[in-house]
């Protein structure tokens, strides 16, 4: 809502992000993260926001309310903090997926290398004067060495990135 309303009334208005950002005193990243809703900007912020844009508060939150002006900023406290909880959720829930994709990656990469234990380079008896079995056995080869020597780092790192996206209470 906040985030489609600035972008819409900024071009409405003829503005590029980076001029906004310049009459906020602000980076034009600031802009482009208030636009994709990446963050939001704190009330002051979105009553400088509102003066620029020559916009009340309330249309940039996506409502007309004619209250009093400490109603108003009660209000826009109130909708800043459902956003900010909103973005601490998403957030949150992103970082879920990012640690179950790491456990994830972890337990793919255990059973290769169980896999390949198991096998035991079964293609080294292979009889290469087939041409296609020699790319293939040269093939599984290439993949089990580089793999041998790869998975223990690739395995080490996804297992500091899981300890780094665990849950902190």
């Amino acid at each position: 809502m906040l985030k489609n309303n600035i972008k819409a009334i900024r071009k409405s208005k003829g503005l590029s992000q980076e001029e906004l950002a310049v009459k906020l005193n602000v980076v034009r990243q600031t802009i482009s993260k208030w636009e994709q809703g990446l963050s939001v900007p704190d009330a002051e912020m979105l009553t400088s926001i509102s003066e620029t844009l020559e916009t009340p508060v309330s249309t940039l939150l996506g409502e007309n309310i004619t209250e009093s002006k400490t109603d108003d900023l009660k209000t826009i406290s109130e909708k800043l903090e459902i956003i900010n909880l909103q973005l601490s959720k998403r957030n949150e829930e992103k970082r879920k997926m990012v640690h179950w994709l790491l456990i994830s990656l972890c337990i793919i990469i255990i059973i290769i290398f169980i896999a390949l234990v198991l096998l035991n380079s079964p293609y080294l008896n292979w009889d290469y004067s087939n041409p296609e079995k020699a790319v293939l056995g040269v093939a599984f080869h290439s993949f089990e060495w580089l793999f041998i020597r790869i998975a223990p780092i690739i395995l080490i790192g996804l297992i500091i990135g899981i300890f780094l996206t665990r849950k902190k209470d």
